[in-house]
């Protein structure tokens, strides 16, 4: 088993049960623009994009200015809705705090833009649990290794000493593409086999044996 010292985490669909509400607001800035919205599942493939790739890749006719516009209704419905903020996955919460105990560093990357995670943040008040983040409105989207490249520097380690931990190909592919082990969770957006193509370490199906295997990886 290796020894990491960096757990790098993805948010929607693998800390946080979101997607459903990340669906309906999608679908409904489509209605803002009298577009047809998109389904759940199309918007579930394109989760973990930097927000405005994601839509433009739900709605390839639209024209730069437009895919702007969509991404002020999205934001808008979402703030809107995280007035009661979406759940983390039973157990994130007790499996962060009890990995943060053990003294290992913990970042995120994420699709959100740097409001949006820090509103999250706040929401729930695990900020202090995460030792560096890197957003989607700061570097290259996934599954660009941007992201992970910086985490990386910032904290002044080697490939080798982190894990990424994603429930998209998009995360794993980044994680490959960084030189970057990876974990694979199958409650998110992906299916097993999406993530199994990007030769993560593991999959895992709960987060129960996801807290175990990175418990015993640290």
């Amino acid at each position: 088993m290796a020894d990491y010292r960096l757990i790098v985490f993805d948010w929607d669909g693998t800390l946080m049960n979101s997607l459903a509400r990340i669906a309906s607001c999608m679908q409904a800035a489509a209605v803002d623009l009298e577009i047809d919205p998109a389904t759940d599942e199309q918007v579930h493939d394109v989760v973990g994009l930097a927000l405005d790739i994601a839509i433009q890749r739900l709605h390839p006719v639209l024209e730069t200015q437009q895919v702007e516009l969509m991404r002020q209704r999205y934001a808008h419905h979402y703030v809107a809705a995280e007035a009661a903020p979406s759940p983390f996955y039973e157990g994130i919460p007790q499996m962060l705090q009890s990995l943060s105990e053990k003294g290992t560093l913990l970042s995120v990357a994420t699709g959100k833009s740097r409001k949006g995670l820090s509103r999250v943040f706040n929401a729930h008040g695990v900020g202090a649990l995460f030792h560096s983040s890197r957003c989607a409105d700061e570097t290259r989207s996934k599954p660009e290794p941007d992201m992970l490249l910086e985490i990386l520097e910032f904290h002044g380690l080697k490939q080798d000493q982190a894990v990424m931990v994603g429930d998209t190909e998009f995360d794993l592919e980044m994680a490959n593409r960084a030189g970057v082990d990876s974990v694979g969770v199958t409650w998110g957006a992906h299916d097993i086999t999406r993530l199994l193509r990007h030769n993560p370490k593991v999959c895992v199906d709960s987060v129960a044996s996801l807290s175990d295997w990175l418990h015993q990886a640290v």
